[in-house]
């Protein structure tokens, strides 16, 4: 089998850097180089054996190549030029996108196949699968959200908990910009039913917890995902990087990776 080529944007960061480790273990990928910042100290030399970092993807990428980014939305932005032009293929899992954005990129996913999840473990994405279920089995119940992420997270709530509130929301046939109450500062009237509270912690080293609160008339029931290291984004991220090599064009997400690669197997 020929090996997929890859190239890892954000390649020094927490989550680059443990992609980078796990794609090296890995025969199926050959790492071409990783991409930073400019001015960041290691461009020019190698961050893993036989990894270097350039500050300027053209300068590494050619067709079909697949190009993962962990990094932040205005770089995301400036990739997705480059992986257009050059025909690549391209696995987005930066978060904190704006819907002109996130309309961009759709609009790119029509020449070019683009995979973006705002959460790239698989074990979140069958957690979601179990929210949706939840959703309808419990109709009259109440619904509130917590994530928990380290102080270094940037984008608040999480793409994960944003991802939550739309699949409740297209389950129960609402308007998510009328019904989401974020912390519930400044609100002095009671909870209506159909809200949905989200509620964002920053603290310490947590990697990622996102609970889903269910309300009924004298009980909870509660539904939690944890996260305790980066690998299980990271190793989803290579795995999908496998499913992307097979596409030509289009938009695809987790829900199209579990449906074709995990329940059709």
């Amino acid at each position: 089998m020929e090996k997929i080529n890859l190239v890892i944007c954000g390649a020094c960061g927490k989550m680059g850097n443990i992609i980078t480790e796990l794609a090296l273990k890995d025969s199926d990928f050959f790492v071409k180089g990783g991409v930073e910042r400019k001015g960041h100290p290691l461009i020019g030399k190698e961050a893993k054996p036989g990894v270097k970092i350039f500050e300027n993807l053209e300068d590494i990428v050619e067709k079909n190549d697949v190009v993962i980014d962990f990094s932040m939305p205005e770089a995301t932005m400036e990739f997705l030029k480059v992986v257009e032009s050059k025909k690549c293929k391209f696995v987005i899992g930066t978060t904190g996108f704006s819907k002109e954005q996130i309309t961009k990129i759709k609009e790119i996913s029509n020449n070019i196949p683009v995979f973006i999840s705002p959460n790239m473990s698989l074990g979140v994405n069958f957690f979601f699968e179990i929210i949706k279920y939840a959703t309808k089995l419990l109709k009259n119940y109440e619904i509130e959200i917590v994530e928990v992420h380290h102080h270094f997270k940037k984008d608040s709530p999480s793409g994960t908990a944003k991802k939550i509130v739309e699949l409740i929301s297209k389950e129960r046939n609402i308007d998510v910009e009328k019904v989401v109450r974020y912390g519930r500062i400044g609100f002095l009237e009671e909870r209506k039913k159909e809200e949905i509270g989200i509620h964002s912690l920053r603290i310490g080293d947590i990697v990622g917890e996102h609970s889903v609160f269910f309300g009924g008339i004298g009980e909870i029931i509660e539904l939690t995902h944890r996260c305790y290291n980066r690998e299980a984004f990271a190793s989803g991220a290579l795995k999908v990087a496998k499913y992307i090599c097979k596409k030509e064009k289009g938009l695809y997400g987790m829900e199209d990776y579990i449906k074709e690669e995990v329940i059709n197997v």
